[in-house]
């Protein structure tokens, strides 16, 4: 209860019109095709595009990224967020890359926080020491999602290539104690299983351990794959968890319906580690990148000529543009 709270203690007259904003024009926007009003009620954040595991999924993972690759400079972020900070309601401190490898993340949350918005990341939790778990505590982060695909070390590291089981329970251990020496309700701390063939048997089991480590919550996530139309080992056999179907011609496609509009296009964006402004978390090699905050302002991007195109495309024809055609809105199972 305590958590919920503290998401709605967010509430401004400013953030609250703003977000009214965006909402009606939204719905607006699917009867007329006309363009957002406001500005995002949200941003994630590309900390860094470094990461300490090889997820055969992920290009970060892979070291396949078809794009400059860096860390985060904290003072480019201050000037991009200032303008509009004070319409934010929640920042995601992830894209690509584990955030807690980059040296300032805590301080970069830490500004954040301090303008009243909702903070969150994830992680695949390696390098939260007990040092580290005070600090995140004392940057007021609100949300830690942390990765954990499987309850046996053989599971985990199928997915988690190079991961070590130990090292995330023993960084989950390490914040929950911080939680309770410091007398803090945040982060609300969530564990996140990618479900996939291999580990789906263990569902049962990662609840028990989610409750053994005292974690807020677990949830269960559809599994993103890049090759699927002809199956994937990676699909898992229960359909509850699963962003795929398989038709009686033996093609497999996504569950989801893909109609031609779009909330997130509304609600959000998504700012890599070079200021470069991408649609959504599924433009992973930002390759519809729709301005560059080294040279404008975010508010000029979002209503710029390029954002506005691609909302008309969303809205016109979404199973065209390739980062749409493996979304997984409708697709997810929260437990």
């Amino acid at each position: 209860m305590r958590f919920y709270w503290k998401v709605l203690s967010r509430i401004t007259a400013k953030r609250c019109f703003n977000a009214l904003l965006v909402l009606g024009s939204y719905y607006f926007s699917r009867l007329f095709k006309t363009q957002p009003a406001g500005l995002p009620i949200s941003l994630s954040i590309e900390p860094t595009t470094s990461c300490n595991l090889g997820c055969p999924e992920c290009p970060s993972g892979l070291r396949q990224f078809s794009r400059p690759t860096g860390n985060l400079k904290s003072e480019q972020l201050y000037n991009w967020l200032n303008p509009i900070v004070d319409r934010l309601w929640y920042v995601n401190f992830y894209f690509q890359g584990e955030p807690f490898i980059h040296k300032e993340i805590l301080s970069q949350i830490a500004f954040v926080s301090k303008q009243g918005v909702f903070t969150s990341t994830s992680t695949n939790a390696h390098f939260i020491t007990k040092e580290i778990a005070e600090n995140i505590i004392a940057s007021g982060l609100d949300q830690l999602i942390i990765s954990i695909d499987g309850t046996t070390q053989e599971t985990y590291e199928k997915y988690r290539i190079h991961g070590k089981l130990d090292k995330v329970l023993e960084g989950t251990a390490n914040i929950i104690e911080a939680k309770r020496n410091l007398q803090s309700s945040t982060p609300h701390v969530v564990f996140q299983f990618l479900v996939v063939a291999h580990n789906e048997h263990q569902i049962e089991d990662a609840k028990q351990l989610a409750k053994e480590y005292d974690v807020n919550e677990i949830r269960f996530k559809t599994a993103q794959v890049y090759y699927y139309e002809y199956g994937n080992d990676l699909i898992p056999k229960n359909d509850k968890y699963s962003r795929y179907k398989q038709l009686k011609s033996g093609k497999w496609v996504v569950k989801n319906k893909l109609e031609n509009h779009c909330w997130r296009m509304w609600s959000g964006s998504v700012i890599t580690w070079d200021g470069k402004v991408v649609p959504c978390c599924f433009d992973k090699d930002a390759k519809h990148q729709l301005g560059d905050l080294t040279e404008s302002s975010f508010r000029s991007i979002w209503k710029s000529t390029s954002y506005m195109q691609f909302r008309k495309k969303v809205m016109s024809n979404r199973s065209q543009i390739d980062i749409c055609t493996n979304c997984t809105e409708g697709t997810q199972v929260w437990s």
